[in-house]
């Protein structure tokens, strides 16, 4: 009898899968700190975490003098590693043998105390997953449509929850430039929604392409393609190029259960100019990855796009106090954009 309830109880309860956790840091002890915090809150706890900093000094290594964070390893990177691609790729090198998932976390970040239980699950629940990403929460305010009204033009809808557009989109919308597809899926102009447009339905959703900051994949995916090394530094975008290659090899997920914040350090970050050229250039670079020969209708709308969204952020010259950012970005993205004529990216295979 003992024999038998031993069997229902194991084909009923879901086998543990071995995980690591990969954080990425740069100058950001503080913002580490509180993440590693909710990390040992967990409810499902990572079999490995590995901690990648590429910072110059040493403030950053001297918070784990006073805490002893279970089964955590330091990892101190010289300027040869550092960059948000190739600090991933090196932690990847550094993962354990029987991890089977490798998350990856902003060092920015602070995470609901069921975040990895709810990640990890998907994978049982979706056998053909090869990534999964979780949900920022009270980034954007949602309001459940309980009487089933119709929706204004600047608000967007999905599985019975609706949320407003922001200004950009609400432009792009009476331009017919607003994408036609599901977020995470991007249409053939690019871009698409993003993921914060899924609803906290505490629903799980096919994708193309989820947040790098808050991702997850099999490390058998991780042993067949890497981060490119295109993306230098900051890495804008390194997150869409990897998923948009992970899709051609298998299908991704975004779990809304599996909640979290994301509170955008200031610090670490690069200067507007170059933040602005990167938007750009790093945009069209993601572009060509998914769709390396696009129509002349969707390059055409593209870079109307890239203008639009280019005057739309010098305008916040004037209706915003970060006149400066505002400017320095735009400048950015002018430059980006007519580096194309003498210098378009060349993308890796």
């Amino acid at each position: 009898m003992k024999d038998e309830m031993k069997t229902i109880l194991s084909l009923s309860s879901p086998r543990k899968i071995p995980f690591s956790l990969i954080v990425c840091t740069y100058k950001r002890p503080d913002a580490l700190f509180k993440l590693l915090e909710s990390v040992v809150r967990q409810s499902l706890y990572p079999d490995q975490i590995l901690i990648i900093d590429g910072s110059p000094e040493d403030a950053t290594k001297e918070i784990f003098f006073d805490k002893n964070y279970h089964k955590l390893e330091y990892f101190k990177v010289d300027a040869i590693h550092r960059g948000l691609t190739k600090q991933r790729n090196f932690g990847v090198q550094k993962v354990a043998e029987t991890s089977e998932i490798v998350c990856f976390l902003d060092d920015d970040i602070i995470l609901t105390s069921g975040y990895f239980q709810n990640l990890i699950s998907t994978y049982s629940q979706n056998p053909n997953a090869i990534g999964v990403g979780g949900a920022i929460i009270d980034e954007v305010q949602w309001k459940i449509n309980s009487y089933e009204k119709a929706i204004q033009f600047d608000e967007f809808e999905m599985d019975g929850w609706v949320r407003k557009l922001g200004s950009r989109n609400v432009l792009r919308k009476k331009l017919g430039l607003i994408s036609d597809q599901a977020p995470g899926i991007m249409p053939e102009f690019s871009n698409g929604l993003s993921i914060s447009f899924f609803p906290p339905s505490d629903k799980t959703y096919p994708v193309e392409f989820f947040m790098g900051g808050v991702a997850s994949y099999r490390k058998e995916l991780l042993e067949k393609i890497s981060f490119s090394s295109y993306f230098e530094g900051y890495g804008l975008y390194e997150d869409m190029d990897f998923c948009l290659r992970a899709s051609k090899l298998g299908q991704l997920y975004v779990n809304t259960k599996a909640g979290l914040y994301h509170y955008h350090e200031e610090s670490g970050r690069p200067n507007q100019f170059n933040y602005g050229k990167m938007v750009v250039r790093n945009g069209w670079y993601v572009w060509r990855v998914k769709y390396p020969n696009p129509t002349f209708k969707a390059q055409l709308k593209w870079h109307i796009i890239a203008l639009l969204l280019t005057l739309v952020r010098l305008g916040n010259v004037i209706n915003t106090n970060r006149k400066k950012e505002a400017v320095t970005e735009s400048l950015g993205r002018i430059a980006g954009w007519w580096s194309f004529i003498w210098n378009k990216p060349k993308v890796q295979k």
